[in-house]
């Protein structure tokens, strides 16, 4: 009976030796001491500038005096006030509606091909797919300037050469052709860096699936249909979301191509707080706080809905 006491009660429960939060601290510190430069320019370089611009779009305030003068909300009043800060917003939003479907479904495109094991030379194409990425945006902007330019650029000779045109177009000089361009240079320039996100979320997908698919009498389009892409659409909505907020930062792109014009068609919502901030005669740094504080609140509000959207998609899919 004792023996049989002693071996159905229940054992005695041990404490943590690392229960307190301070012990726990002490046990991790050599974890927390290699994170600290990481934490510390993060603070510096991110948290810092994110609140200090909240402060500073409460200022009337050039960046030169030691200190701005309070004035409330009269930065905000005045930036929703000005047509060219909508001009800029309209061309920020505009360019991520037509350059994100474009790169995601391409890149999709490329990746099925790429990925297929019997395609010969693809780590070739691969390589010469990404290499732009690697490239420097800035530069890639100055050597874009001379490629479309109207008198001697590539671009305008070879179209004169195929009879397309018959006289030289200013492609980066006309409003109703800048944008188009910046941001067909955009799509090349960082179509690498969304392939290799289709390439590695393809290799997640079992080659006995598509095993089981052939047995079963699946076409190449069925098979694509019915097992690749139901699998993906986690993967989509990651890909979109990256490449949506990716394509918000645009500033150096358009800054070295453009600097924003012709007449302010290509000005995106970056190169507009730039421009007030360190470009213009006297600097209005409060002022363009406040451009940057909507424009960021805007970009927040812009992820939530994509991600709430393709959620949605998501089990729509999943419920056919």
């Amino acid at each position: 009976m004792s023996t049989l006491s002693r071996s159905t009660s229940p054992a005695p429960v041990t404490r943590r030796a690392n229960g307190g939060v301070i012990q726990r601290l002490w046990h991790d510190r050599w974890i927390y001491l290699f994170l600290a430069p990481t934490l510390v320019l993060y603070a510096l370089f991110t948290l810092w500038p994110i609140i200090a611009s909240y402060y500073y779009s409460l200022l009337d305030w050039n960046g030169f005096d030691q200190s701005g003068t309070f004035i409330g909300l009269a930065n905000y009043v005045e930036v929703v006030q000005d047509p060219l800060f909508w001009n800029a917003f309209k061309n920020t939003f505009l360019f991520v509606f037509v350059t994100v479907p474009i790169r995601v479904g391409l890149a999709l495109i490329a990746a099925i091909i790429l990925n297929n094991p019997r395609l010969p030379f693809a780590n070739i194409f691969r390589t010469t797919l990404f290499l732009p990425v690697v490239t420097t945006t800035a530069i890639v902007g100055v050597v874009m300037i001379f490629v479309f330019d109207p008198s001697s650029g590539p671009v305008n000779l070879a179209l004169l050469d195929l009879g397309i045109i018959h006289h030289t177009v200013n492609f980066l000089g006309q409003a109703d052709s800048a944008l188009w361009v910046a941001m067909s240079i955009h799509i090349w320039k960082w179509f690498g860096i969304t392939l290799i996100y289709w390439l590695a979320a393809l290799q997640t997908v079992a080659e006995e699936l598509y095993e089981a698919a052939r047995i079963d009498g699946a076409n190449a389009r069925q098979t694509f249909w019915y097992v690749t892409v139901p699998l993906l659409i986690p993967f989509l909505v990651i890909i979109v979301l990256i490449t949506a907020i990716d394509t918000l930062r645009v500033f150096d792109l358009i800054l070295t191509l453009t600097n924003g014009g012709p007449d302010f068609a290509t000005e995106v919502v970056e190169v507009y707080i730039y421009r007030w901030a360190f470009a213009a005669s006297i600097p209005r740094l409060g002022y363009a706080s406040a451009a940057a504080v909507i424009f960021g609140l805007a970009t927040m509000l812009l992820a939530l809905g994509q991600g709430v959207g393709l959620r949605y998609v998501q089990r729509l899919w999943r419920a056919q």
